[in-house]
């Protein structure tokens, strides 16, 4: 761990274009990393908070040809939306860039350029999946098939997203192409690997043995998992349409895998950073004294800590990464979040449907991070943060203050008395909370810091519940001073100590108190964060309850996307041979009512049923009995094929067939004649 470092490069995983951003994303990567950039600024410290849009993946070619437009009408079209989401939400990038850009182009093209050069490449001719119909080679999301580890028949040709395993796509079980979905067939072609076998003992040294105590257990694991189970060279280059040319010899037609020209983007994005701000960039990437952290999803640890690293230290003048605190996943109301499926809470329709409540989004994910494991996110969860723990504690706390230093001071901070122990106590673990909080951010549990921003809030509740300063008015109005005004000092250091959790809060609570955010450590160093004599502002409802019918809404909308994904999902039996008017015309179908039922002895499928048909009553023996007790059909209208040939069942003859079919869950259902007026015999045609 590098102590006291004289800058910080902060990195939020690059999001892909093809598609906009959900709280899964927020959660595992964004509201984390903002909130360690916005802390450590609030320290004085120098950071460079890096993102952009990640525009080269399959991802990008797979969904322009899903919606029949160009992947750069994709990229554009997507790149906006996050943009702007990102920006109204308050995730504070420095820089915010594009994998399209011609700066990142010629960084990763010389990136490249000098590793071949070096010799740090193998060049090899490798037999690769080639769809002929497509009649183009497959890169690795445009190939399905069963992961060899766990046997999911879903797993994409980089990774099984179900059991985690990075996968090669000839490595897939009954391979399918995605484009045609043919079986493709193998085809030699030419590519560039990195030998990860070369860096085994640099990354058994660096992580294994460097980084055993300071790295997240899931993180540090997951390396270990890797690099245990033997490294191997792998592909830099892919045979595609869209992406960066590779910029050697003999190359034509080829790409940059996505996976060595994104993480290259945020050296390019700081680069276009520095240019704006009249900086250089080299110290936020090759400086020792500069601390590197990473901030991803468990879906990418093993690209930034193993590949990227390897490319760095191939390359040679880069710092490495000081950390890679990657999250687990958020599941949404029990189900993985799902892109293709619609099965997320956009950020930019929760900005709609919920305006002005960007902290309580940003409280939510934080309180519920999925930082050891995974995590659950559900509307009634959501509704039960705001209302029972920003509204009832952070809220009430800042609202009583306000109004009572209003009602009784005309907003005017009183000058206090004598300071009792229990004020001296009080403003004492005020000044530790800092310290506290940092602990945790610093090691970065940001949940447990959210924790004890809550308990500075807690601390002011009880303060005032215990001292009641309303009925002490009464009697002792000078005791009230000092009580109104160890009061307002803990407002004014809660509204400091959130700006990194709740930074739309923190700058109403600037609004409302009248005080610049001062400085965390004089938080804990300052013996008066807000003077008597200072006046403060009107009070304002900082956390609104949500009620019902707002929570109700997101679980219709949320059940409406379940709804059409099973639509869309349901398999449809393929039409039959052509029957003509004919042989139609020969079937009888009448309307009838079941009588009576009873199971057939010995036979778990089969009731036998007294049917009126309306010409008569007539005994049926249907293979329903898995789907309905015999109490149930009774009295059930059905519509019945009468003249089948009867048929001897256990010995019961049956003069029939019941019409049915299956719902979406498979289960049977009566073709069913349940209308007013129609009578059993009335003939079907």
């Amino acid at each position: 761990m590098i102590e006291n470092p004289k800058r910080y490069t902060i990195t939020a995983a690059l999001p892909y274009t093809n598609g906009p951003i959900h709280i899964g994303h927020l959660a595992g990567v964004y509201v984390p990393s903002d909130i360690y950039a916005r802390y450590l600024r609030l320290q004085g410290k120098d950071v460079a908070f890096i993102c952009g849009s990640d525009e080269h993946g399959v991802a990008i070619s797979m969904k322009a040809k899903k919606e029949g437009i160009t992947p750069q009408q994709v990229i554009d079209k997507y790149d906006g939306i996050i943009r702007k989401s990102f920006m109204d939400f308050g995730i504070s990038f420095d820089n915010y860039s594009r994998t399209s850009a011609k700066i990142h182009h010629e960084t990763a093209s010389a990136f490249f350029r000098k590793l071949y050069e070096n010799g740090d490449f193998v060049e090899e001719v490798t037999e690769q999946l080639f769809d002929e119909q497509a009649q183009q080679f497959l890169a690795d999301r445009f190939v399905m098939g069963t992961c060899p580890k766990c046997g999911n028949e879903e797993a994409y040709g980089d990774q099984c997203e179900k059991c985690g395993s990075t996968l090669n796509a000839t490595d897939l079980i009954n391979p399918k192409s995605t484009i045609t979905g043919t079986t493709p067939v193998k085809k030699e072609t030419k590519h560039w690997f990195l030998p990860l076998n070369r860096y085994e003992a640099f990354l058994r040294e660096w992580i294994l043995e460097g980084h055993k105590n300071d790295w997240k257990p899931n993180v540090y694991g997951q390396v270990k998992s890797w690099v245990d189970g033997g490294l191997e060279p792998r592909a830099v280059t892919r045979d595609l349409d869209w992406g960066i040319d590779v910029p050697v010899e003999g190359a034509e037609g080829k790409k940059l895998y996505v996976w060595f020209d994104a993480p290259i983007g945020y050296i390019s994005s700081t680069k276009e950073w520095a240019a704006k701000e009249g900086k250089d960039w080299e110290p936020y990437w090759k400086d020792a004294d500069t601390k590197l952290v990473h901030f991803i999803g468990k879906d990418n640890i093993v690209f930034h800590c193993i590949i990227f690293p390897v490319m760095l230290k191939a390359e040679g003048s880069y710092i490495l990464p000081d950390n890679v605190p990657g999250n687990e996943f958020l599941n949404l109301e029990g189900n993985k979040l799902s892109t293709s499926k619609n099965w997320a809470v956009w950020l930019h329709e929760y900005l709609i449907d919920f305006p002005d409540k960007q902290d309580v989004l940003r409280y939510a994910l934080t309180a519920n991070a999925p930082e050891t494991k995974d995590n659950d996110f559900t509307w009634k969860d959501f509704q039960a943060r705001n209302n029972n723990e920003l509204a009832a504690i952070y809220g009430n706390f800042i609202n009583r203050v306000v109004v009572l230093t209003n009602k009784y001071y005309d907003g005017i901070v009183p000058q206090p008395n004598e300071f009792t122990e229990v004020d001296e106590q009080t403003l004492a673990e005020l000044k530790a909370y800092p310290a506290v909080i940092s602990s945790s951010i610093e090691r970065y549990r940001f949940r447990e810091a959210l924790g004890e921003l809550m308990n500075v809030a807690r601390l002011g509740n009880k303060y005032l519940a215990d001292e009641e300063p309303w009925k002490m008015v009464k009697t002792d109005p000078e005791r009230v001073k000092t009580q109104m005004y160890v009061a307002l000092q803990i407002a004014t250091a809660l509204g400091i100590l959130s700006e990194p959790f709740l930074p739309f809060t923190a700058k109403k609570m600037v609004t409302i108190l009248k005080n610049d955010l001062i400085s965390w450590e004089k938080v804990s160093k300052s013996s008066e964060l807000v003077k008597p004599g200072h006046k403060i502002g009107q009070a304002e409802i900082l956390f609104a309850q949500i009620d019902d019918a707002e929570i109700q809404k997101q679980i219709d909308k949320l059940e409406a996307t379940k709804t059409a994904n099973k639509m869309e999902n349901k398999t449809v039996e393929p039409q039959k041979e052509t029957a003509t008017f004919e042989d139609f015309s020969k079937l009888d179908l009448r309307v009838g009512t079941i009588l009576e039922a009873e199971k057939m002895p010995k036979a778990n499928k089969l009731l036998v049923l007294k049917v009126d048909t309306g010409m008569d009553v007539r005994t049926i023996v249907s293979g329903i009995a898995e789907h309905f007790s015999p109490e149930e059909v009774v009295g059930k209208r059905v519509t019945v094929l009468v003249n089948l040939a009867p048929r001897a069942l256990r010995g019961v003859e049956s003069q029939g067939m019941i019409l049915m079919t299956n719902n979406a869950e498979g289960k049977l259902v009566f073709v069913n004649p349940d209308a007013d007026g129609v009578d059993n015999g009335a003939m079907i045609s």
